[in-house]
């Protein structure tokens, strides 16, 4: 495994990758799970050059047509509900029970609980290409986001997503 870093408009960003693939993405000093990189070395993956050709087209308000390489780890709920994440498009936004009711309807059931799909959003280890900012409350509003709901809203603002805001 190794690491890199691309500065954002809106903090630094860690990325980390084994086998030409990206496993995480995140803002450097967020809260949770942020994994332990000390000892991992610097080094200048093809995947890294991609990631970051992504982010530039992402914070330049354009949506990137690519996606980098990548090899996700998780549970396969938890994989089931990333799946949905990365289906969102740019500048629209899902809400957690949209997304329990997709699962509901994909696995036959009735009900799916949005409390277990906010866990699995808010332990995707990919933000910004896995956009879980896209997520939103069933009331419109802003929830929680790993890399704080200043940034969330910072990042539907530069998609020109509609949100209603509880931070004015």
């Amino acid at each position: 495994m190794f690491k890199s870093s691309y500065d954002s408009p809106f903090g630094k960003i860690i990325l980390i990758g084994e086998d030409n693939c990206l496993t995480n993405l995140y803002f450097e000093g967020q809260k949770k799970f942020e994994p332990e990189i000390k000892d991992l070395k610097e080094k200048e993956l093809k995947v890294f050059i991609d990631a970051k050709k992504w982010l530039d087209y992402y914070f330049e308000g354009k949506a990137p047509d690519f996606t980098p390489e990548l090899l996700l780890k998780g549970s396969e709920f938890q994989l089931e509900v990333w799946e949905i994440l990365k289906n969102i498009p740019y500048g629209k936004t899902i809400t957690y029970k949209d997304i329990a009711n997709k699962i509901a309807k994909k696995r036959g059931i009735l009900k799916m609980s949005s409390q277990a799909i906010g866990g699995a959003v808010s332990r995707n280890p990919i933000l910004i290409i896995i956009p879980c900012h896209r997520v939103i409350g069933s009331n419109g509003l802003l929830t929680g986001y790993a890399g704080g709901i200043k940034r969330k809203e910072k990042l539907l603002e530069l998609e020109g997503a509609f949100i209603k805001n509880l931070l004015c």
